[in-house]
Formats: structure tokens, sequence, C-alpha cells
């Protein structure tokens, strides 16, 4: 018998009450730090063959400091959850570092760095209930698509290697400590349910179940993710997970997102979150976006005033400033109210399929 996390009802408990905030980017953050070749491999990786700038994961361990600091400032501008710094954390994409066998030490440290930041806040300020969400992205190779135009057959990775990896990222960061599994930037809903099918597996493995949320990627105005489905479709494909959260983050801006928020919204029986770029890339901006705090902030004021979120954050080019904004701007809008499920056999492709009950 599986035991349900004591987060899962304390999570359910909080999101009727009111909107809950995510931090923003890591990335961007890091980015301020100009770090170098030196940083990035540090003692332990100071002999690696192969470059590692650019490996922001592996930053848990040779700049510890740099994450720590992050995370706190996120806190501290008032997010309720913070992810941890394990985005490509997975040994698939670890594999382009020649690194894949260190993934579950850059889960477990990771993991430990954002819960050692969340104690520290909430010692500091006992009012606060704040939650570590580890942070499982999409990998760097997809299931459904051949990456070959002239063999569309060919795959450069199979389920079950993607069940394998993320089972392992899953327990270096459970063991490290995290509240949350967050499964996010899903291009690929192939590559999700392989994520799902090893979350369910270590649940079992494990007899205990920590809240899931999950995030989709749609990638650009065609309302569809990388691998064709449109929002719906990619609904009835997860849903069986009955994750505490699914929502929408990454490639777009607020604005851009909006018809997808809306729809996603509409037909969920679970929490919706959204957190979206600062607007559009920009290659000229500092931070390869635009769109200030007020702006972001005042686009997510909307989406909360229209009932569609529970979850609200900030992805690529968002900042601290940002989440204060955020926070400052619906932290009194009432939270969405789940809809009843609809009765019927919901299945899809790369389109809904329903039958009514």
């Amino acid at each position: 018998m599986i035991k349900e996390s004591p987060n899962i009802k304390l999570l359910n408990s909080l999101l009727k009450d009111r909107i809950l905030f995510l931090d923003g980017a890591m990335g961007t953050m890091i980015q301020r730090y100009k770090l170098e070749e030196d940083d990035f491999k540090g003692e332990q990786f100071k002999d690696h063959d192969i470059l590692l700038k650019g490996n922001n994961d592996l930053l848990s361990i040779t700049r510890p400091d740099v994450i720590s600091a992050i995370h706190e400032e996120y806190l501290l501008a008032g997010a309720d959850i913070i992810e941890t710094n394990t985005f490509n954390a997975n040994s698939i994409t670890q594999e382009d570092y020649k690194l894949a066998h260190i993934a579950y030490d850059l889960n477990l440290e990771s993991a430990k760095l954002a819960k050692a930041a969340v104690n520290k806040v909430m010692s500091d300020n006992p009012s606060r209930q704040c939650f570590v969400a580890g942070a499982l992205g999409p990998a760097n190779k997809t299931a459904s698509l051949s990456p070959d135009v002239n063999d569309p057959a060919y795959r450069a990775v199979t389920f079950n290697d993607l069940v394998d990896s993320y089972y392992e990222q899953t327990k270096g960061l459970v063991e490290g400590g995290v509240d949350i599994l967050l499964a996010e930037t899903s291009f690929d809903t192939l590559n999700l349910k392989a994520c799902i099918f090893a979350l369910e597996k270590y649940f079992e493995d494990t007899g205990a179940r920590l809240p899931v949320m999950l995030s989709v990627t749609i990638t650009d105005a065609s309302g569809r993710t990388l691998s064709g489905q449109t929002i719906e479709a990619f609904w009835y494909s997860i849903m069986h997970a009955r994750p505490v959260s699914v929502g929408i983050n990454c490639a777009l801006g607020a604005t851009e997102m909006r018809p997808y928020i809306k729809t996603l919204s509409k037909i969920a029986d679970c929490h919706i979150s959204c957190y979206p770029n600062a607007g559009l890339p920009n290659p000229l901006s500092e931070t390869g976006y635009d769109e200030k705090p007020e702006e972001t902030s005042g686009f997510l004021e909307e989406f909360a005033e229209s009932g569609f979120v529970n979850i609200v954050g900030g992805c690529c080019g968002t900042t601290p400033d940002h989440i204060t904004a955020i926070k400052e701007k619906l932290k009194t809008k009432a939270p969405r109210t789940l809809p009843k499920k609809a009765a019927g056999v919901k299945t899809s492709g790369l389109e809904p399929f329903r039958v009514s009950g």
C-alpha cells in the first residue's frame, strides 16, 4: 500500500484558500554571476577532459554558494515553492558532458541546498509555509520524433531509457528532501509519460507518494507541443497521473500563453499552474527577455481575475523582482475553483477524442 505524503493534503488545503507562488528563472540568475570554466569545474572536476561551462546543474556541487543565494533571493521575494537546480540533472542529458555517472549526486545535493534554504527562511519567519519542488526537465532527446530526417523510424532514446533516467533522478531528489516532484517544460508527451511511469514505480517501491506537478510547453502559435498535441489532447494523455497541478511554462510569454491556459483551466479537474517567460526572446536584451516585472505581473493578474490559475511564477528571463511584483498583485486574488470532472471517456492522439457519458 502506498502512503500519501502529508504535503499532498497540505498543498490542496492551501490552494483552496489562495494562489501559491513559484520562483522564477534559475538560468537567468546564474548569468548575473558571470561564472567561468573554473567555477563550473571547481576542484571536483578540474581534470575533466571536456568543457563544463554552461552545465548549470553542476554548480550545486562546485558553487553551492551561488545556488543557495539564488534560492534565498526567490524565497525572500515571496515564493512559496522553489525548484531545485536540476532541470538537466538526468543521466541522458548529462551524457553530453560525460557526467551521466553523477546524476544521482547532482539531484541529491541540489535538493539538500534548496531544502536548507527553505528551512532557514521558515525558521526566520515561522508564519511561512514553503516547499521544495524537485525539478525534472524534459531531457534533451525525444522519444516521439526522429532526429534523422532520412530515417523517420529512428529514435535517439527509448521509453525504458527515459524511465531509468527519471527513476534515478527521482531517487536523488526525494532522498535529498524535496516536498514535491515537478516534471516541467514537457515538449514531448511520451517523454513525460516515461517520467510519470518512473515516478509511479518509485512510489510503489518506496511505499510513499509525493505530490506531483506537471507542466507542458506550447512551442509556438500553433497551440501544440513539439510532438504535435493540442493542450486538450495533452491533458487527456496524462490526467491518469492525478497530479496536484497541471500547467504551462516556458517558450511563450503570458500574452501568447493566455488562450492555452484558458482552455486548460476549463478541462483540468486539478489545480492550474502558469509560469511564463518574461515575454518573447530578445537576444539583444541583457537577460534575453524584455518584459519588466510590472508587465508580467499585470498579465498574470488578469489571469487570476479571469479565474484561470492556482499557482503562478516565472520562467526564462524572470527574476526575484518579477516574483515580488507578481505576488504583490495577486496575493489577494481568489484562486481558481476546480471544475467538476465531466462524465464520459476522454482519450487522445494529436487531437482530443471524447465520448460523452
